[in-house]
């Protein structure tokens, strides 16, 4: 299928095959830290609670207890709650 027919109809596609790494994430900063290295993870204090974030390419974005820290094919970082990691990956 053509990128003009991309565009004008709906159609389906399967996400390829890729490999990638990650950890789960419960207040373990230096767990992350030691197997992703390069990852910035930032702690602000809001309302007598910390706030964990990472920066991704869509921005800064919250880090939850029990999120998955993924690294991408590009060794770019982002969060991934729970249920949809299940559903998306196979932990090999």
């Amino acid at each position: 299928m053509d990128t003009y027919t991309q565009t004008r109809k709906s159609f389906r596609a399967r996400k390829k095959p890729i490999q990638i790494q990650a950890i789960r994430f419960y207040d373990n900063i230096d767990i992350v830290e030691r197997y992703f290295p390069d990852i910035k993870i930032f702690s602000d204090v809001y309302k007598n609670k910390t706030i964990y974030s990472i920066w991704t390419l869509e921005g800064r974005m919250i880090l939850t207890n029990w999120d998955y820290v993924i690294r991408g094919v590009n060794w770019e970082y982002y969060p991934c709650k729970p249920d949809i990691f299940e559903k998306t990956y196979e932990i090999l």
